[in-house]
């Protein structure tokens, strides 16, 4: 195994495999004891793609707060599901057939289209220019602003999606979709996600969809594997401690190298991971 290999596998927490049942249920355990440790929170927040990771993070929740409110008798335990197409959203029956499968308890829709063009009107009338990539991070940032909105008006925490074969790329918006209270996925790779959704009978079109963050306009639709250079099998090939190809290899621990800023909190003096 390479050295850095090894380094990220202990630092992102990642098994070589898992029993995806055992998963299920340290995820939702972990949801509920946070809940639970916190009593001023009744509610989990999160926004749904249509893919595979919102719609796990999703599913999990939903089973969290049903077994809260059944062990707890408290009625105000909720999930709500967020929608925050930005304008009309190609994926948008997937986002739908999600919602369905986790059986979410409300669903909120927010339109971040009117608050993403403000903004980037807003800076270009000071006499810079928002590149079509720098405004797909805006749309990031106003919907995870729609999340704490909504989570501070139901006493909520909101919920992230990331997991080990994102946060090795780095593949997600700084405060953006990377921003949450909670990430009951991280440890996962993209494969043990999609065996822990096949277990919990997700439609399959749902965890087979080509991943996408869809937030460049220039480019849209343009799957992560492309605007990667390397595939999610060989990303949990590598996360799984196996051999890979050297150049597949180098390209992965340069990501990862590359986004250390994004896994860490603000720099201060402290800090020599960047030097």
């Amino acid at each position: 195994m390479r050295p850095l290999q090894e380094r990220i596998i202990n630092e992102l927490k990642v098994k070589p495999e898992i029993n995806a049942e055992e998963e299920i249920r340290r995820s939702v355990d972990f949801l509920k004891d946070y809940l639970k440790k916190h009593p001023f929170l009744k509610a989990l927040v999160l926004g749904i793609s249509g893919g595979q990771d919102s719609t796990l993070a999703g599913k999990l929740s939903q089973i969290a707060i049903s077994e809260l409110r059944e062990e707890t008798g408290d009625d105000v335990y909720q999930f709500i599901a967020v929608r925050l197409p930005y304008g009309d959203q190609a994926d948008e029956q997937d986002a739908m057939d999600a919602i369905e499968f986790m059986q979410a308890d409300k669903t909120v829709r927010v339109n971040i289209k009117q608050a993403a063009d403000a903004m980037v009107q807003s800076i270009e009338e000071n006499g810079l220019e928002i590149s079509d990539f720098n405004k797909g991070n805006i749309k990031a940032r106003e919907r995870m602003i729609a999340q704490y909105g909504i989570a501070g008006a139901v006493s909520g925490a909101v919920v992230g999606t990331d997991h080990a074969a994102e946060a090795i790329t780095g593949f997600y918006t700084k405060y953006g979709d990377g921003g949450a209270d909670i990430t009951p996925l991280w440890r996962l790779d993209k494969r043990q996600g999609r065996a822990m959704l096949e277990l919990l009978n997700a439609p399959e079109h749902l965890y087979k969809k080509v991943p996408t963050a869809d937030l460049e306009e220039d480019r849209p639709a343009l799957p992560d594997e492309v605007a990667l250079g390397v595939t999610y099998n060989d990303i949990d090939d590598y996360l799984e401690g196996k051999e890979v190809a050297d150049n597949v290899a180098e390209k992965i621990e340069n990501w990862f190298l590359k986004t250390e800023h994004k896994r860490h909190m603000p720099i201060n003096v402290y800090d020599t991971f960047w030097k």
